[in-house]
């Protein structure tokens, strides 16, 4: 039956405007839409040149948000990565060497399921930085730790490939997107200050 009602919906006129309405709504409310493997190139090469880094929400980590009396150094009190979510997170180390980027400047916020995907990406030493941290369940940090980011992102040096690992809430607040388990964002540093969203890489 889903096929029939499929195949109707197609061939009627105001179905086929209706579906490519809907299509332009979903490109536009997502923003750029995942690249492709023969996109990656040109992604990957705007890493290093100064004004691009990318941000890569933690690998798979089943569940929503940590236990209340989560503590941030002890791994066993919040939501981590599973088997799948380390195998990701080696994939996407192994997808970046990949693509010519064998050495970054990795840096994570202080969750263990980002400091564990970010190691094991393997791309080099991770440095830890607070204002990428959640905010998901600390509200009253998000204005302090976006500031503390805006400070950092105006004097990084991005000459060399910078990599963020991090959380949903902290790539939406920055770049306005959403973004599934181990997916890469590339984003541009403009001369303003702002950023912009330049591309997406899906990693599941």
């Amino acid at each position: 039956m889903h096929t029939k009602l499929t195949h109707q919906f197609i061939l009627s006129r105001r179905g086929l405007f209706t579906l490519g309405a809907l299509t332009c709504l979903m490109i536009a409310l997502l923003g750029p839409r995942p690249a492709h493997a023969s996109e990656h190139a040109a992604l990957w090469q705007k890493l290093g040149d100064g004004s691009h880094f990318a941000m890569i929400r933690h690998a798979l980590a089943p569940g929503v948000g940590d236990p209340g009396e989560f503590e941030l150094r002890d791994c066993t009190t919040q939501r981590n990565l599973n088997d799948e979510g380390r195998a990701q997170a080696q994939r996407i180390g192994a997808l970046i060497r990949a693509n010519g980027i064998a050495v970054a400047n990795v840096y994570s916020s202080q969750w263990c399921r980002c400091l564990d995907t970010a190691r094991l990406m393997a791309l080099g030493d991770v440095t830890e930085m607070p204002a990428i941290n959640s905010f998901y369940q600390r509200y009253q940090n998000r204005d302090k730790q976006l500031a503390a980011f805006n400070d950092w992102l105006n004097v990084a040096d991005l000459s060399t490939p910078t990599i963020l690992v991090t959380h949903q809430v902290v790539i939406s607040a920055i770049t306005d997107g959403f973004t599934s388990s181990g997916e890469i964002v590339i984003v541009r540093r403009n001369p303003n200050g702002a950023v912009s969203l330049v591309g997406r890489v899906e990693t599941r």
